[in-house]
């Protein structure tokens, strides 16, 4: 056999070829019509696939955007309360510096209105002052830095608060500074 006779496919020689070729010469017109149909339909549900998996991906890109945004400008309102408490604390201090006998009376008066308004903002945000004077010590939200001997508090109890505590709605931010008393 010749090289030009070996590169000709020579029936039944090839069985895969000719497995292929006496399948697709069995089809009919209705199942290759399903097959085309199928094969339609497959490609459709590959690009919707697709499709999905780009929008899933540009969701949770736009999430991560969006919570890092919101952790950047978290303080945002509250730094807006804030600005007009910042305002009137620096005309107090112009105020001061202009200060005679009477008007020290109207700065400690504008000051005090000014320390009111600063307490209203902080409550709103969920601030809340931590009152420990007279009460039972409690490790949880008092710092106890002595203890002081006493007669007319019973043993255990805030006798003195050096520092507010304070607490943002049930978390504690800062314990109050106390001194506890004893038995003398």
């Amino acid at each position: 056999m010749s090289t030009q006779e070996s590169d000709v496919k020579q029936p039944g020689k090839d069985p895969v070829v000719n497995e292929e070729t006496a399948s697709a010469q069995s089809l009919t017109p209705e199942q290759l019509t399903q097959l085309q149909e199928k094969a339609a339909k497959a490609d459709e549900l590959r690009d919707q696939l697709l499709r999905t998996v780009a929008d899933m991906d540009n969701l949770r890109k736009r999430s991560v955007r969006e919570k890092q945004d919101a952790i950047r400008y978290a303080n945002e309102a509250m730094l807006e309360k804030l600005i007009p408490v910042l305002d009137n604390f620096e005309m107090a201090m112009l105020a001061t510096a202009n200060a005679e006998g009477a008007s020290v009376d109207a700065v400690k008066t504008g000051v005090n209105m000014i320390l009111g308004q600063f307490k209203n903002v902080l409550g709103d945000a969920g601030l809340e002052e931590i009152d420990a004077l007279g009460k039972p010590f409690d490790p949880n939200i008092h710092e106890a830095v002595s203890q002081q001997a006493s007669d007319e508090v019973e043993e255990g109890q805030v006798l003195q608060q050096l520092r507010k505590g304070y607490k943002l709605k049930d978390r504690l931010l800062r314990p109050a500074t106390v001194v506890v008393s004893k038995k003398a």
